[in-house]
């Protein structure tokens, strides 16, 4: 079985809305740590120093099958075509431990390819 990190950098305020956007098309579950950091643009003060935008990094552990549906799911909810709201990528998992309750769900999807066709579909 093949697994992907999708790795999600927002806006803070849309941190939710792509969780429980991602939950609906298949995701397991997430996790979220708090970042700031700048882009290409970056936002200057009046005083011309540098404005680091809050944002949330969300971590999507997904079977490799789900990982584009969901990076399309992200990439809708979250606008990221518009600047300034957040990037989303998606990477290979070479080994993972630890995740045995994840295995058994996927395990299980992958017995039904059906359901995994249906929440891609989504």
């Amino acid at each position: 079985m093949e697994f992907n990190l999708v790795v999600c950098i927002v806006k803070t305020e849309l941190t939710d809305r792509i969780i429980q956007a991602a939950k609906q098309a298949g995701a397991t579950g997430s996790t979220v740590i708090s970042a700031s950091g700048t882009g290409i643009l970056e936002a200057k003060t009046f005083f011309g120093l540098d404005l680091n935008m809050q944002s949330d990094v969300i971590l999507f552990f997904l079977e490799a099958g789900l990982a584009d549906h969901i990076l399309d799911v992200i990439y809708a909810t979250g606008n990221l075509d518009q600047h300034g709201t957040g990037i989303a990528m998606s990477l290979p998992i070479a080994r993972a431990v630890g995740v045995n309750p994840q295995l058994t769900h996927f395990q299980r999807l992958a017995k039904h390819p059906s359901i995994l066709e249906k929440l891609s579909q989504k």
